[in-house]
């Protein structure tokens, strides 16, 4: 092709379309939400860490001003002396339990209400749609006397038993339309190949769904390390006390004398893990696309 045949190509070729006024408008708008509403989510988290390195008197006369000083020491008052490291292990334990047991035995019901036909399949996944519909505040009677029955009341195990109840429904929920999407001859191909139903599940079909396992993942954990009401009316023990319990009680055991720059100083602690757990899965979560997209 000579370049005058290219020339004549590229003058041939349509005009790129120009954004019209309401398009403008309708991008204008949007960034404008989109910075308003990242403003509203950012600062009050930088404020929350530019205080936790204030003493109490900082907080109060002069809220919105650098500290003087980078007090870490109310990180150390928040860890030791109110006990927020005990909360925070005992959480870590609870969460990630419960995280562990409802994605083990939320992926593996899915995958068996997705990819297999028998009766009362159909029945069993609507009793898992209406438990997401099933307010937590009316099982707490029930649960009560379940978890005194079984020796468990104001432990750990029986905080991680009642978590992974309740984000079960939803976590197959979710997982479901996953392994309904994928093809049938994989798994007809692992078959072939000598693999059983459980080296398929594993090996084959359980890889190809993390995408949908790191975001379930992330929302569970966020709304198992935030939970509140649970382990207050089934974990009364201040030995066992969760994150959100210490949290509660370090915030109103002083009244107006509380430690404010050790309570933020708390808060960051709590945040924290959050934030890590949220960028490794999103890591995964981008590795997945990407490398579903590159097959």
């Amino acid at each position: 092709m000579t370049i005058d045949q290219k020339a004549d190509g590229a003058a041939s070729a349509p005009p790129a379309k120009s954004l019209s006024a309401g398009d403008k408008i309708v991008g204008t708008v949007s960034h404008g939400l989109l910075t308003l509403w990242t403003l509203i989510v950012v600062l009050p988290l930088l404020w929350t860490i530019m205080s936790s390195f204030k003493t109490s008197k900082e907080v109060l006369q002069s809220p919105f001003t650098l500290p003087s000083h980078w007090n870490f020491d109310n990180y150390v008052n928040a860890w030791s002396i109110a006990g927020i490291g005990t909360f925070f292990v005992n959480s870590i334990i609870v969460v990630f339990g419960a995280l562990i047991l409802t994605m083990l035995f939320g992926a593996m019901s899915a995958y068996v209400l997705a990819r297999f036909q028998f009766p009362g399949s159909r029945a069993i996944y609507y009793l898992m749609l209406a438990g997401l519909t099933f307010p937590i505040f009316l099982a707490i009677v029930p649960l009560f006397f379940v978890l005194q029955s079984l020796g468990v009341l104001n432990t750990l195990p029986g905080l991680i038993l009642t978590y992974s109840a309740f984000a079960f429904p939803f976590t197959v929920f979710f997982l479901f339309s996953f392994f309904k999407s994928l093809s049938n001859s994989i798994a007809e191909a692992a078959a072939l190949d000598g693999a059983g139903e459980w080296r398929t599940f594993f090996q084959v079909m359980l890889p190809m769904a993390r995408p949908g396992l790191a975001t379930v993942a992330i929302l569970n954990f966020v709304g198992l390390w935030n939970q509140f009401l649970l382990p207050v009316a089934l974990n009364t023990d201040p030995n066992n006390y969760v994150l959100t319990q210490g949290m509660a009680q370090f915030a109103s055991q002083a009244g107006y004398s509380v430690d404010f720059g050790a309570l933020f100083a708390a808060v960051v602690i709590t945040v924290i893990p959050v934030l890590i757990v949220y960028l490794v899965f999103q890591r995964q979560l981008q590795g997945a696309v990407t490398q579903g997209t590159n097959k």
